[in-house]
Formats: structure tokens, sequence, C-alpha cells
């Protein structure tokens, strides 16, 4: 008689559920740290927190937490790689909501000057893992991301053709750096016109 393998075994034999459980867990304990983390930095400074004050709010010991980080800059680290990972993927998703190549851009650079007025504005989190070096892999998939959107006006005929996509989203990610230290979010807004004008075919354009 030949028996199959239960449905809640792993091939290793580890209980599937038990495991699932076990990944729940770690994922929760991970976000709580997280969340604690960048709370106390925000309120403290990140010389005024320590490992042991980030165990205690989280409500975990010291041994546990170090198991998941080695360190409070580690914690921002991650916590940072995490924001870049959904913000990219908010962009995906409202580009994919335009027909259009040159709306999709508009909308794309409206939403990614609100957020780096939101992080200028907002806790100082954010700019201090911004010294870190992990953050140009970070800049490098937004820039990425934009280069293939902007490759694709090119094509639509929604982008200027004379300056290579890549370059071009270099000038959108420099110009739109300056939304931090505007004002309000009408000038949010018309500095992301400005930066289109610049993306946009010159009279003279086939």
């Amino acid at each position: 008689m030949t028996y199959g393998v239960h449905p809640w075994r792993t091939l290793g034999g580890v209980p599937r559920l038990w495991s699932e459980t076990l990944e729940t867990h770690h994922r929760e304990v991970r976000d709580a740290i997280l969340e604690t983390t960048t709370a106390l930095v925000a309120e403290h400074g990140l010389r005024g927190v320590t490992m042991s004050q980030i165990a205690e709010e989280t409500g975990i010991g010291r041994a546990t937490l170090y198991k998941y980080f080695p360190d409070v800059e580690a914690i921002l680290v991650a916590w940072h790689e995490g924001h870049v990972a959904v913000h990219l993927a908010q962009l995906v998703e409202l580009r994919d909501q335009f027909d259009d190549p040159g709306e999709a851009l508009e909308g794309v650079l409206e939403a990614i000057s609100h957020r780096m007025s939101h992080e200028r504005r907002g806790t100082d989190v954010a700019a201090l893992v911004h010294q870190d070096e992990h953050v140009a892999r970070a800049e490098h998939q937004l820039s990425r991301f934009l280069r293939d959107l902007l490759a694709e006006g090119v094509r639509s005929g929604d982008v200027r053709d004379d300056v290579a996509p890549s370059e071009l989203a270099s000038y959108c990610l420099h110009a739109l750096s300056a939304a931090g230290r505007l004002p309000s979010k009408m000038a949010v807004h018309r500095l992301v016109m400005v930066t289109m004008a610049g993306l946009r075919p010159g009279p003279g354009s086939a």
C-alpha cells in the first residue's frame, strides 16, 4: 500500500501549519520592531534611541531583538528598503491605471514629488537613512522605472527623443528633489508641470 505525503507536512517533514505560523510570527515581530524604531527615532533622534529601549517598547527581549537586527541603523535600513519597495509597487499600480503614456508619466511624477515633499516635511528618519550607501540601490530602481516609462513616452511621441531616457530620468529626479523645500501642494504641482515641460518634444520635432 502506498501512502501519500500528508498535506500538512513540508518536504522536510516539518508541519506546514507550524512553519507558516512561525513565518507569520517572525514577520509580525519584525514589523513591530521597524514600526517601534522609526517612531522612537522620529521622537528622540538616532542617537537618543538604544536597542534596549526598542526591545522594551516592542515587548520583546534584547536577545530576541539581536536575532533580527545587529543595531539601530540596520533596523532603519530595513525600514527604508521596505518603504521603497512599497512605493515602487504603488508607482507601478498608478502607471497601469493610465492608457496614455504622457498622462501616466505626469501621474507618476506627481506621486514621486509629493512623496519627496512628505519625507522632507515629516520625520527625520528618511534623512538619516539617506546617508547610507544602500540608498543608491533604491535610487537606481526608481531611476530605472522612470527610464522605462520615459522610453514609452518617446515611442508614443509624448516625450522628446533628443535626450536618452536614462538622462531624462536623472533630470526628473533632480528636479523633483526640490519638492521638499516648497511651501504647498500647489507649488509642488507647479514643479511637476515645469518638469513635464522640459520632457515634451520641441515644436520642431516630428
